[in-house]
């Protein structure tokens, strides 16, 4: 497993999956804006992954093994 995974829980990757844009940056505006559509628990949930994410450098999120969800 990338190191860089292992930060991360199962329920973290997979929503990051769901996200993914192919960059941090991109990942980052989708999350952000997803996230006055989620409620309660899963908002909150989801910005603790995106607070986790920003504190990556692009080399370190460049390691990430993300796909996107239709493609796992």
């Amino acid at each position: 497993m990338n190191r860089f995974n292992s930060n991360f829980t199962v329920e973290e990757t997979n929503l990051l999956s769901i996200y993914m844009t192919g960059s941090k940056e991109g990942l980052v505006v989708a999350m952000n804006a997803a996230l006055p559509f989620m409620e309660g628990e899963m908002r909150d949930f989801a910005a603790r992954t995106l607070a986790k994410v920003g504190r990556m450098t692009e080399a370190e999120f460049a390691g990430l093994a993300l796909y996107p969800a239709d493609e796992v």
